[in-house]
């Protein structure tokens, strides 16, 4: 009797399965395990992963390293996945003459115009002119409300910014009611003496005159041009309860938009398009290049950088310094979404969502070294290692092990980097392609556009479901079901959205309505996985016509999301395709497929 390992080398995770092979031509499936890949897939980092899964999966059968005598690897395709962003359009106030900010805690409502002038300074007020005061924390409340008071008859003082977070302590002592806008850090950076104007609206609503370009034109007598460069902050200021515009000194707005560019398709057509078009027009004008060579973008652009970028980033994994004409990218996937960009000038780091563009890329080099990956695993392992078969092609023998399925059979394996997809005839052909965008750019879309600090966070929304903890005894989910619970939840929980990982609550640091993360997360999924699912079905198809596909199993570490099957499985009903998760060997879930299907090749041989 032989040991056999099966070893998937995948971009997220390394799989492998054991198999023992009788002299008499009968085989058992063992066992399985799997661990993080040891750096970028295909190369030697590899092989420590790969050394760690096979002692796991060994151990289940409680064999040592020894008793294995052959390893099989899958070939990976010599392509890597890489995931970029940049803002198609991107506008920055270098030199504002406003400046927006939007604390928590103001007091107050209304709207305010006037000159401003430090708290130290009320007695160089005189009477007849606007005031918006200004208090830095050396103050205390009391302190600064009994001068206020002292002076508020003689002078005009329409409303206040404070530097601590004491504005309704400051407003339940003043003899007159004005908006108070505070925490404001910065306060050193205010110019005396400019003019500057206030808002706070109403509990449950959201400021009008200064989320509006025309409106802060109203309040501060901008002409039209001057009114086109303040739009940022009006954008900014969208949907906040309160804020504060000031003039600057200077006035002097300057604007700058980067330059969007083109991207160029070398394919069976050269073509171009401007990153500007969006994500449609993109992708139609990469498929009627036809088969790609290569892309890259306008020199001393957004585009043209940042696919430069790409490349050098994968020389670097690859170590071809010597040959860079090696690293071409053969595939991208574009999505529209939407970039906070930061406003300089800003009190409080302020920002504006601007029109952006994902791309995630496929980049193809000249050879990824998975035969030293089996040798270096021979010298250190003291067994035979080769590398036995081509990734999508073991996928389809895996799924076949799905119970339910039959010949031709479609596979879409949705991993970290790419989507791969393939299709086993009856006749044992196979057509296989590699697609760029999955999990990563999944994640990186949502990290963007919730503003999240922490791509780990990003990644926690893309694989649990929510909730939100509205008591110490109930959560509402997303569904708009309630859960309740007999012992009391953590107080830290309440008032938040959590996620629902296994056993355990993840508190959502930021401050996001539930609804907002819900519907974000649900259309990165959309924008990705179901679009590139149908674009790499069609190119495996017959004819490129996906009615012909009977059959589609999903495998692969994105299969096992809680919600992506069902998405995938809605879109691909309009063609009368059964589609579901893969369950290899009817066991081991979606996962496992290519491990699976090197042992099964093992036995076709």
């Amino acid at each position: 009797m032989k040991l056999i390992a099966g070893v998937d080398i995948g971009n997220s995770t390394t799989e492998v399965c054991i198999g023992a092979a009788g002299e008499d031509g009968t085989f058992r499936f063992l066992s399985s395990a799997s661990r993080m890949t040891t750096g970028t897939k295909g190369t030697l980092p590899n092989v420590l992963g790969i050394k760690s899964a096979l002692e796991e999966a060994l151990d289940k059968i409680r064999q040592p390293l020894s008793a294995l005598d052959l390893v099989r690897l899958n070939e990976a395709a010599p392509v890597i996945g890489d995931t970029a962003m940049e803002t198609i359009t991107e506008t920055i106030i270098t030199e504002s003459s406003m400046i927006g900010h939007n604390p928590s805690t103001p007091a107050g409502a209304g709207d305010a115009v006037g000159e401003l002038l430090f708290l130290e300074n009320l007695w160089k007020g005189k009477p007849g002119i606007p005031y918006i005061v200004v208090v830095s924390n050396r103050f205390s409340y009391e302190e600064a409300s009994a001068r206020l008071n002292q002076h508020i008859p003689e002078l005009d003082i329409r409303g206040l910014i404070l530097q601590a977070d004491e504005a309704v302590l400051v407003e339940n002592r003043l003899g007159k009611k004005v908006p108070i806008v505070d925490e404001v850090r910065h306060i050193s950076k205010i110019p005396e003496g400019k003019t500057a104007a206030i808002e706070v609206a109403l509990p449950g609503t959201s400021i009008r005159m200064l989320s509006n370009p025309y409106g802060i034109a109203t309040l501060l007598g901008l002409n039209a041009e001057e009114t086109k460069a303040v739009t940022p902050i009006a954008k900014s200021l969208v949907g906040k309860r309160s804020a504060v515009v000031i003039r600057t000194p200077h006035g002097n707005i300057r604007e700058n938009v980067l330059p969007a560019g083109e991207i160029f398709f070398h394919g069976q057509q050269e073509v171009k398009v401007n990153i500007d078009a969006g994500a449609d027009r993109i992708m139609d004008s990469l498929a009627s290049a036809g088969e790609i060579r290569d892309i890259d973008g306008q020199e001393n652009t957004n585009v043209g950088n940042m696919l430069r970028r790409i490349k050098t980033s994968m020389a670097d994994v690859a170590k071809e310094h010597e040959n860079d004409s090696e690293i071409r990218i053969t595939d991208i996937l574009a999505v529209d979404t939407l970039a906070p960009v930061e406003i300089s000038g800003s009190l409080a780091g302020e920002t504006c969502m601007e029109k952006a563009v994902g791309i995630a890329a496929m980049v193809k080099t000249q050879q990824l070294p998975m035969q030293k990956i089996a040798q270096r695993l021979e010298q250190e392992l003291h067994v035979k290692a080769v590398v036995a078969g081509v990734e999508a092609v073991m996928a389809s023998l895996g799924a076949m092990t799905t119970p339910g399925t039959k010949l031709p059979l479609a596979i879409l394996d949705m991993g970290g980097g790419s989507t791969d997809a393939a299709i086993l005839q009856a006749d044992g052909t196979v057509r296989t392609t590699h697609q760029a965008g999955a999990g990563e750019l999944v994640s990186m879309l949502i990290q963007t556009e919730l503003g999240l600090h922490s791509r780990v966070t990003a990644e926690q929304i893309k694989k649990y479901p929510m909730g939100k903890v509205e008591s110490l005894f109930h959560m509402r989910l997303e569904n708009g079901s309630m859960q309740f619970f007999e012992d009391s939840i953590d107080p830290r929980y309440y008032g938040h959205v959590v996620l629902l990982a296994p056993g355990e609550m993840l508190k959502v640091e930021e401050d996001i309505p539930m609804e907002k993360i819900l519907e974000v997360r649900r259309d990165a999924k959309r924008k990705v996985f179901v679009r590139n699912a149908l674009r790499a079905l069609s190119i495996v198809a017959p004819d490129h016509d996906l009615r012909k596909i009977p059959n589609v199993v999903l495998v692969g570490g994105s299969a096992e999301d809680f919600e992506i099957p069902e998405m995938l499985m809605e879109a691909l009903s309009d063609y009368r395709i059964v589609c579901g998760r893969g369950n290899i060997r009817g066991v081991e879930g979606p996962r496992n497929a290519v491990a699976t299907g090197l042992l099964l090749s093992y036995l076709g041989k």
